[in-house]
């Protein structure tokens, strides 16, 4: 009975994991998916507590002190740190957490790897070590070891390199890299799938596995430490796809289908994300991993052309163009985040749509520091969904708009993306804005993006440069607005 009322909990959790997938597609279901996939993990998890036993020694799990000291201290810290994190610092967290899932995923190959030891000992310590082998159902062990490899590798770059993400998207960890790099990278992979592919066939060379453990977190920092900052939401997606294949590891090693299931669910999700922001940006996975795009700030920035002089605009008469406009698109970019102005800009929204005035918001797929930041921002702030148009819906109506509001945005509104075939970002689809007819750019100072390259459309002679800090502009502009 306990068996099978296990599995009914492991089916509700697969089936609640697919719903909350299916539905955080949408913006106005996520919250709910969200939800509904928690709770089919609380199921999972309980149902797994307290149902399951071994078929081996027929025993169920024990030590519930330890397990439920182990789930309240998590919880308490994932909540506070849920609450506490400032948007801005949302892109961190992400990485935090999901560096987590690839340490309990390599944590747990090390864990199984030491039961499997465990009947091969009477083997490593016999004279008549080949003959000894031979006795040991390897059949059964081989790929049980494989998986705890294939586990051990992708959770430990996993790891690894979510916690090298997590410290450049704070500032604390900088860009690095050095000529033969990429080499050194592949030398590295190579000599740890090698090793595990050894352990494969002989499971008793048990410090092999803390061989590949040593270079899997070695390449996992080396793969990430050169990417520049243009491109860590890319990363980040990546990163999260390999967080969910060795979850699935996990699932197989254990005969869990609901953690197989998820594995497999995030693995697919993060994979599939990542291609979808690599076709955004008109660039390979591979060029994304290897040109190490926005590494080089100084470089990219150094080496740009002389544009000429800007103009600015006042807060007066930016209130009131807006004011006297058909059609208002506000551009979000990380700047809006780091002012944590979301609730500021939707107040802005309402007062030009009360006067009128038809107001959409423009979303660029990389915009901010991971997939869907902007999405998640304006959805604190309660702004509808319908006014939230994706890059190519956005473009068909930027030739109709009257003013385009660009709030901290800058590399995806770039030109040069199209016309300047020498720019780090030649290729990269972009927003499309100086086809309507008034372009206002809020930004703190004229300094470059976070690609660290000028931006051609501050100089051209329908954008105006609002300066300043994002809530401070958008709080002005609003008693502007209301005052006209």
């Amino acid at each position: 009975m306990g068996l099978n009322l296990l599995t009914i909990c492991y089916l509700i959790g697969s089936i609640t994991f697919i719903l909350g997938l299916k539905m955080l597609s949408n913006p106005a279901t996520a919250r709910k998916g969200n939800l509904v996939a928690a709770f089919g993990m609380t199921v999972a998890i309980l149902g797994t507590i307290f149902l399951y036993r071994n078929e081996e020694t027929h025993q169920h799990l024990h030590n519930f002190i330890w397990i439920f000291g182990g789930l309240l201290i998590g919880g308490i810290v994932g909540t506070l740190s849920a609450k506490k994190v400032k948007m801005t610092s949302m892109p961190e967290m992400v990485s935090l957490f999901n560096g987590m899932g690839g340490a309990c995923a390599a944590l747990i190959s090390l864990v199984e790897f030491n039961h499997i030891s465990r009947i091969l000992a009477p083997v490593e310590t016999s004279f008549m070590h080949i003959s000894m082998l031979s006795l040991v159902d390897l059949s059964v062990i081989k790929p049980t070891v494989l998986i705890i490899v294939i586990g051990l590798i992708i959770g430990s770059v996993s790891f690894a390199g979510s916690m090298i993400a997590w410290g450049k998207l704070n500032g604390k960890v900088k860009d690095f890299s050095f000529p033969g790099q990429n080499i050194l990278n592949l030398v590295l992979l190579a000599i740890a799938i090698g090793a595990g592919a050894y352990l494969v066939i002989d499971p008793t060379q048990s410090y092999l596995l803390y061989c590949i453990l040593g270079l899997a977190l070695v390449y996992g920092v080396l793969f990430v430490l050169p990417i520049g900052g243009a491109d860590m939401p890319v990363v980040i997606s990546l990163l999260n796809s390999f967080t969910g294949v060795a979850a699935a590891c996990g699932g197989f090693l254990y005969n869990n289908k609901v953690m197989l299931t998820g594995g497999i669910l995030v693995g697919a999700a993060g994979t599939l994300l990542t291609i979808l922001m690599c076709k955004a940006m008109n660039r390979s996975l591979v060029n994304v991993l290897v040109g190490s795009f926005g590494g080089n700030k100084a470089t990219a920035a150094g080496g740009s052309k002389d544009q000429g002089a800007y103009k600015e605009i006042s807060l007066s008469d930016a209130a009131m163009v807006m004011s006297y406009a058909n059609k208002v698109m506000i551009v979000p970019g990380y700047g809006l985040a780091v002012a944590q102005a979301q609730h500021t800009c939707h107040e802005l929204e309402k007062i030009l749509t009360e006067k009128g005035v038809e107001v959409k918001y423009a979303i660029h797929p990389v915009a901010g520091r991971m997939p869907g930041h902007m999405n998640v921002l304006l959805a604190e702030a309660d702004v509808s969904y319908d006014v939230l148009l994706e890059m190519e819906q956005a473009n068909d109506e930027f030739k109709t708009t009257d003013v385009v509001l660009i709030l901290g945005a800058n590399d995806v509104v770039n030109p040069a993306a199209k016309n300047d075939p020498a720019s780090p970002i030649y290729g990269m689809p972009i927003l499309e804005v100086e086809q309507a007819k008034n372009v206002i750019v809020n930004k703190r100072s004229m300094k470059p993006g976070y690609a660290g390259i000028e931006n051609d459309l501050f100089f051209q002679p329908k954008t105006s440069m609002l300066f300043g800090d994002a809530k401070k502009v958008l709080q002005d502009l609003c008693a502007e607005v209301k005052a006209i």
